[in-house]
């Protein structure tokens, strides 16, 4: 094997061990799975949720590293691809909001009265980076 393959081979398993270890602090450190059987009322459903979740993940990785073709009109992938932003976007502002991060983030920028600009620059953000990603990397 030459050096750089088995930098990319590091690279790729330091990165997916960064990414689970935070997934797996995320569902620890919340509670979130705990939490959702209480709300559903289905606390003797606690197993499955465990397994859909790793399931989940693993289902994920496998589609990321096949790379599958679905075969599946045009029209059908704006809304797919609305409600899939939709749901990050909410997953990262109620995780915001859960952790107080933008009153904790305004005061040590100083702009403890001014926190819609931050939230307005963190938006504008998001969304120019996704056009500049979707411009310049996928249609180039």
């Amino acid at each position: 094997m030459t050096i750089k393959v088995v930098g990319v081979i590091f690279i790729g398993l330091a990165g997916g061990l960064a990414v689970g270890s935070g997934f797996v602090a995320f569902l620890t450190v919340l509670g979130i799975i705990p939490r959702l059987t209480q709300l559903s009322k289905t606390i003797k459903m606690i197993r499955y949720y465990e397994w859909a979740v790793v399931l989940g993940a693993l289902s994920g990785v496998m589609a990321t590293l096949r790379d599958p073709i679905l075969g599946i009109s045009s029209l059908f992938l704006i809304p797919l691809g609305l409600a899939g932003g939709i749901f990050y976007g909410m997953l990262a502002g109620a995780l915001t909001e859960v952790l107080n991060v933008f009153p904790v983030l305004a005061k040590r920028l100083g702009i403890d009265g001014k926190i819609i600009i931050l939230i307005m620059a963190i938006v504008l953000g998001k969304i120019f980076g996704s056009i500049f990603q979707w411009v310049y990397l996928v249609h180039h």
